[in-house]
């Protein structure tokens, strides 16, 4: 499980994220504006995670929700962008997975005593997944074609010209430049790769033990695990044709 590909977005659009308690993510940017809504996310996170039901109690406190659209009046685009407090701090992420790099969320009103919050506690037995960090950051779309694709191959276990790229990216804690990394990777990814992939971001500083099994001695450091043989890309990555030439080579 991970990052299954990156979202193009439109001009005018509507962005929802649900996040779990642990700060995993899914989430569908929607240029209709009628087609996504937080329950789908609820459906598609019950099985990525392998729940025994979709997590609807999540919403709305671990929702974040942006919309963008010409105003006619004023002849501009304008956008709105409002998030729960419960994941504010995960704002630099939805400004990278909605390209908005400026965008100002505004705060969804709550009480921190309400009982509703209590309520959701009472599912962590029930749903111990959620509270496990996966290092999750899904896209529905293409998950969702990725599933399509899955089922059309039907019973040819080598379908010519499909591959499927994992990925490992390696940050040091959030800060400015893992954001700028992911804003790099995830233009990157979107036009170098000719397959669907799946990216894990894993933290040095909270899974030490993964950053030593890798022998990464540098930061950021992306890997492709598969398909075989295994590439590294050490530092930033700001030239795409030796970025295209390592990752999607054979």
């Amino acid at each position: 499980m991970a990052n299954v590909g990156h979202s193009h977005r439109p001009e005018q659009f509507k962005g929802i994220a649900l996040f779990t308690p642990a700060g995993d993510v899914i989430y569908a940017i929607d240029a209709n504006k009628q087609r996504r809504w937080h329950s789908d996310l609820c459906v598609a996170l019950q099985e990525l995670l392998g729940l025994t039901e979709p997590p609807h109690f999540l919403v709305p406190f671990y929702t974040a929700t942006i919309d963008r659209w010409w105003d006619t009046q004023t002849q501009e685009l304008r956008v709105v962008a409002e998030l729960h407090p419960l994941v504010e701090k995960y704002q630099a992420l939805l400004n990278v997975i909605f390209q908005m790099p400026d965008v100002v969320w505004q705060l969804m009103p709550w009480q921190a005593d309400t009982p509703e919050l209590q309520m959701i506690e009472t599912y962590r037995d029930r749903f111990p997944a959620l509270w496990e960090e996966q290092n999750l950051i899904v896209a529905y779309e293409q998950w969702q074609n990725r599933g399509q694709d899955l089922m059309l191959l039907g019973d040819d276990p080598t379908p010519s010209g499909i591959q499927n790229y994992v990925l490992r990216l390696f940050v040091s804690g959030d800060n400015t430049l893992t954001e700028r990394t992911l804003q790099q990777l995830h233009e990157l990814l979107e036009v170098s790769l000719p397959g669907p992939y799946s990216l894990k971001v894993i933290d040095i500083y909270k899974h030490p033990e993964m950053a030593e099994q890798d022998h990464i001695t540098a930061i950021p450091t992306l890997i492709r695990v598969s398909p075989t043989p295994t590439r590294r890309i050490v530092g930033e990555f700001t030239d795409p044709q030796r970025f295209i030439e390592l990752l999607a080579g054979s």
